[in-house]
């Protein structure tokens, strides 16, 4: 609020400082705010608190995922700051609507190195910042509401060069869609104009996702522009030992961590240890369902499937999920005891997972039972043989197809609720007396 002070919030530097240590930083221990003068339209001040001489943490880094193998791209600094309002241009209007609504919320900066070099390897750098920053606990990291955001400094420069071209910057990009979009629509218009001997000028652009191309903002400012000075209104930041002690200590179990236990406790495979624990609450959904049922290779089966697809489908977040672990549970003891066959299942965890049902209700509700009768299903079976007289024949004329026609007119009668391994023994008796 214009006119009043800023206080420096205890938790927020706590998420900063584990953020660091999550990052392998250097965590600063005397650290400072300053004051960013350049004009803030979506600041009520019209100056933003951050830190440019004395960030909070230095010198980290990440490892990622490539082609090539592993890589680790460097983090020069985390700073702290504040963040802005959201400002929204209207086109067609000649005017810009101000939201100051996240005004002072406090932030972490991240600011990489210039060690990517291709839109996949700056997509899976978020993707590895986005994942640790979710299990630190410090951001929800919903892009969509602007708790993630990325900002693109990209240059070009001849094969063989040494020295990194001319950066343009687009701001505040968040969806990872748009984000690969921008990085190769904005390197191919910074090939295009040094083809034709034109200089890139450095400068803010915005991208246009619809348009698939970026239109100049501002001309880049530097720090002069900015008029930083120390912030008279927040004193220097003292960290001590004990506190960063305190901090690491509760940091909780990442998820490269995470995917080596998995593999080792569980015995899954490493490709599905490394999907479920890509993300924080899959995880933790995968180990209290194991918890309940015991069977972690069925389980992880189960996610990598079916909740796979179903959050493709439905394009949520994991932890949209509204099922709980009890529910998968119930379902795959369901399977293990026999009472529902692995088709029905599948049919009865859609609705779970749609409708947040009880697994164990809907099956007796719409009647989904396994037939597990002898006497009732050899019935069926006979019925079906006696209308299928080619079948039989070609069957017993070498023709294998035959006989899978006839298992699936069987399970057509049962409704798809008889057990397929009791069916394919039962027909195979009777067609072999």
């Amino acid at each position: 609020m214009p006119g009043s002070l800023p206080v420096i919030n205890k938790q927020a530097v706590e998420y900063a400082i584990a953020a660091g240590l999550a990052l392998n930083c250097d965590i600063t221990q005397q650290c400072r705010f300053d004051r960013k003068n350049y004009f803030y339209p979506d600041l009520p001040k019209a100056y933003q608190i951050s830190q440019l001489y004395q960030p909070i943490g230095r010198n980290g880094g990440i490892t990622i995922d490539t082609e090539l193998g592993k890589k680790t791209i460097g983090i020069h600094e985390i700073h702290m700051e504040e963040d802005a309002g959201k400002l929204t241009h209207i086109e067609d209007g000649n005017y810009t609507l101000v939201d100051y609504n996240r005004c002072g919320i406090p932030l972490i900066e991240i600011v990489s190195e210039p060690d990517m070099h291709s839109a996949k390897e700056a997509i899976a750098y978020l993707e590895k910042l986005k994942q640790i920053l979710k299990y630190l606990g410090v951001s929800d990291c919903k892009m969509q509401e602007g708790s993630l955001r990325a900002d693109i400094n990209l240059s070009v420069r001849e094969v063989g060069a040494k020295e990194l071209g001319t950066r343009t910057e687009m701001k505040n990009m968040n969806s990872f869609k748009a984000i690969a979009r921008a990085i190769e629509g904005e390197k191919k218009r910074q090939i295009a104009l040094l083809e034709k001997g034109e200089p890139v000028i450095r400068e803010t652009r915005r991208w246009d996702d619809e348009r698939n191309a970026s239109f100049a903002m501002r001309s880049k400012e530097d720090a002069r522009d900015y008029r930083y000075f120390p912030e008279p209104d927040l004193p220097p930041l003292i960290i001590s030992d004990e506190w960063i002690d305190d901090i690491r200590n509760r940091q909780p179990e990442l998820g490269d961590e995470k995917m080596l236990r998995f593999e080792k406790e569980f015995g899954i495979p490493a490709y599905d240890a490394k999907i479920i624990t890509s993300d924080k609450y899959l995880a933790q959904f995968f180990e209290e369902t194991v918890a309940i049922c015991g069977r972690p290779k069925e389980v992880s089966n189960w996610l990598m499937v079916e909740v796979m697809r179903l959050l493709k489908e439905e394009d949520i977040e994991a932890e949209e999920i509204s099922f709980t672990p009890v529910q998968l549970a119930k379902l795959i003891e369901m399977i293990e005891a026999g009472k529902i066959n692995r088709t029905v299942a599948k049919e009865v965890f859609e609705h779970v997972f749609k409708e947040n049902v009880d697994p164990d209700e809907y099956v007796i509700e719409h009647g989904l039972s396994m037939v597990s009768d002898d006497g009732v299903l050899q019935s069926i079976i006979e019925k079906v043989i006696a209308e299928n007289r080619q079948s039989v024949e070609d069957y017993r004329n070498g023709k294998t197809k035959a006989f899978g026609y006839l298992v699936g007119q069987t399970m057509k009668e049962t409704k798809g609720k008889a057990d397929p391994k009791m069916v394919n023994q039962m027909i195979k008796k009777i067609l072999d007396q």
